[in-house]
């Protein structure tokens, strides 16, 4: 089978989901050092990890997004849908949590974040099985990020 890859959907696609997170990382840049600061669980990564593995998740993401988008499948709609809903909760989930530190809220977010991903794998993976495969990374970090999350708000 030969892969006929649409450069221009592929570039938009990219586009997409890493400007989401590239404008998310901008806006909450300044709440690192904080993070530094806080009062955080065992097992909390090096600051630096999460600018590494977060653009991974936004390229992955944006690859995930172009295979949905090329298929032919009469389900990709539905299934583009729900992923912009979740790339734009996806987005205000830092400005909770590092600018407004507002701690518990931001949990609650990341729970519904992590509800919204589920179905997101469940549609891409209705339309082709790899676009919700590569969206596996996605769920565990974000369910690792809950473990975080929740662990910052018990201990400060």
């Amino acid at each position: 089978m030969i892969l006929k890859i649409q450069w221009k959907a592929l570039f938009l696609s990219l586009l997409i989901s890493m400007g989401v997170g590239g404008l998310s990382a901008w806006i909450t840049s300044g709440g690192m050092p904080l993070y530094e600061e806080l009062a955080k669980p065992p097992l909390s990564p090096p600051g630096w990890l999460f600018g590494v593995v977060w653009t991974i998740l936004f390229f992955l993401m944006g690859i995930s997004s172009y295979i949905v988008y090329t298929s032919d499948s009469p389900k990709k709609g539905t299934a583009l849908k729900l992923y912009a809903v979740q790339l734009a909760v996806n987005f205000f989930w830092p400005i909770l949590f590092f600018n407004l530190r507002l701690y518990w809220p931001a949990f609650s977010w990341l729970i519904l974040l992590w509800i919204l991903i589920i179905g997101m794998i469940a549609r891409f993976s209705k339309v082709e099985k790899w676009a919700g495969y590569l969206q596996v990374p996605y769920l565990l970090w974000v369910t690792f990020a809950g473990y975080l999350s929740f662990s910052v708000a018990l201990l400060n």
